[in-house]
């Protein structure tokens, strides 16, 4: 079986032959490796991008301004499986979610490059918050959830504490949407020496294209971009003591 440093990449297709001449001669996407203490880190995956089922983009986003569409819920099943393969050692599943006040101040810069950004506002007659995340991969009691305003989960909020809190080294991202909160959030955790880990396939967003270059990107510079199965493979081969102090939920 191929490896995630000689299989085919989602982004080969968006590489010129000199792309891939500069990276192998400047030698970036040296594997960078897993930490001893991983953390899961769940972004954003809310009913607000990733809509309330599956289906096509364009139809999706007619309710749900920020929707990525189908492809949501193809991530969502790996991010399941992820969280279940750290809940069974022990070790930390982090969600993130955006907050806003009920008559939207805060949203701030997000009105800026969006006419539709008030629609991310709670109003009375949704059935669902667009912050709320996604039942299917609810947290469990013992999961640790935090909120934020701004692209990256480390932004104005509480979650480099919680990981010193925790002993954590290292963080595997997952969630939404790829090129904008995943990839900041990844920039923070590489900016503050944790080691990266990002799972391909339980990442999304609603452009293909950015997707798959900012895949390429965190790949060649902050992190390891890497098939969900091979991430579930490592995890289940670690003890399951790793984080005494983990909490202990309900």
């Amino acid at each position: 079986m191929q490896d995630a440093q000689t299989a085919p990449r989602i982004w080969d297709a968006y590489l010129t032959d000199r792309d891939k001449a500069v990276f192998e001669a400047a030698g970036y996407g040296t594997r960078g490796g897993f930490g001893k203490r991983p953390a899961l880190l769940v972004i954003d995956v809310s009913y607000g991008f990733a809509g309330d089922k599956p289906e096509p983009i364009l139809d999706s986003i007619k309710r749900w301004s920020n929707s990525c569409g189908a492809e949501s819920w193809d991530a969502i099943a790996q991010i399941k499986r992820l969280a279940e393969a750290f809940r069974a050692r022990k070790m930390p599943v982090i969600y993130t979610t955006g907050v806003v006040r009920p008559d939207g101040w805060d949203i701030g810069s997000w009105g800026w490059k969006n006419n539709r950004t008030q629609e991310s506002v709670p109003r009375p007659a949704q059935n669902l918050d667009a912050n709320a995340i996604v039942s299917e991969i609810a947290p469990m009691p013992q999961d640790i959830v935090v909120l934020k305003q701004k692209p990256s989960g480390f932004f104005g909020s509480n979650l480099a504490s919680y990981l010193t809190l925790l002993g954590a080294d290292s963080v595997v991202v997952t969630g939404t949407t790829t090129s904008g909160c995943v990839r900041a959030t990844v920039l923070d955790a590489f900016s503050l020496n944790y080691r990266v880990a990002v799972a391909e396939d339980a990442c999304f967003d609603r452009s293909q294209a950015s997707h798959a270059i900012n895949l390429c990107d965190m790949n060649a510079k902050y992190a390891d971009v890497l098939p969900s199965a091979e991430i579930v493979d490592h995890i289940m081969a670690q003890p399951d003591d790793l984080f005494p102090g983990l909490p202990a939920g309900a």
